[in-house]
């Protein structure tokens, strides 16, 4: 047996025993589990057990969207900021320059967001930088 080889034997153990465990827990569920028996409220949607009134399709509006969108754009600037600050060292006076124009540029889009009202939740149209 070469060495190659022998450095895989942990792998294989290992999804054999994930491969064996899953059709075990499976398994235990096919045969322990409860039964279901077909009532006419089994199929009806409930939340917390209080049967829901209306409909799921709720229009959402646009802002809710907007919103959406900038905290998942301001979030992954927190991760290129976070990962600045561990290769701090390492950047030196570059990296930290880069990251003051890259923070400039965020605060100036965050002070435009919020001029043009795309922050505001009860205002349904832009004010200030809108097109004419």
């Amino acid at each position: 047996m070469n060495e190659a080889s022998s450095s895989l034997i942990p792998l294989v153990i290992y999804f054999i025993s994930v491969i064996g465990l899953v059709a075990l827990v499976m398994c235990l569920s096919w045969v322990v589990g409860g039964r279901i028996k077909r009532r006419p409220a089994t199929g009806e949607p409930f939340e917390s057990g209080i049967v829901s009134v209306g409909t799921a399709q709720v229009p959402i509006t646009v802002e809710f969207y907007m919103i959406a969108m900038f905290f998942v754009i301001f979030d992954l600037e927190t991760v290129f900021i976070f990962a600045w600050a561990v290769a701090f060292e390492e950047l030196g006076w570059p990296g930290y320059a880069a990251m003051v124009v890259f923070v400039v540029i965020l605060v100036l889009a965050l002070i435009y967001e919020w001029k043009s009202g795309a922050l505001d939740w009860g205002i349904k149209t832009r004010t200030g930088l809108e097109r004419k």
